[in-house]
């Protein structure tokens, strides 16, 4: 199998079997929350994110959402990233995998630094898909500032 059909199979099965996709599941006791509702204008992807911290660490990140298969799939990839990793490893999270996507296949993916995130590496080609892989962590973005402001 080639790494390009390996990587549309891990979207493909992220967008089929979505983790964290669970919005009413209430956030955990004693941690500070932060929410933002996102939408591509363009494709019409849109989805709320929330994030919970508790002593420094993303104690949980939950989405609910509605879009295209490379959308819902991104959450689901971000919402297993995120959770445990401290707000500063989260941010550069963040900043790496926008740096890997919006350098339309310049920045090759490291798999040990994005995990199945990497799986994404393909979107950075077609400029009309990467919003819809952005979608999420950029609400995340947004939803961890306010948790943590």
């Amino acid at each position: 199998m080639s790494l390009d059909a390996l990587y549309q199979q891990i979207i493909l099965d992220h967008s089929k079997l979505r983790h964290g996709d669970a919005l009413s599941e209430a956030a955990p006791e004693g941690a500070s929350c932060g929410e933002s509702h996102q939408l591509n204008p363009t494709c019409g992807d849109e989805i709320t994110v929330r994030v919970a911290v508790a002593d420094g660490k993303v104690s949980q990140l939950r989405w609910d959402g509605d879009g295209c298969s490379i959308s819902m799939a991104s959450a689901s990839v971000l919402t297993e990233l995120a959770e445990g990793t401290d707000t500063e490893e989260l941010r550069t999270l963040i900043d790496t995998f926008r740096d890997m996507l919006r350098s339309r296949g310049k920045i090759a993916a490291d798999p040990e630094v994005l995990g199945d995130a990497a799986a994404f590496e393909g979107v950075a080609r077609y400029v009309a898909r990467v919003k819809c892989a952005m979608l999420s962590w950029v609400a995340a973005e947004d939803a961890l500032g306010q948790a943590t402001a």
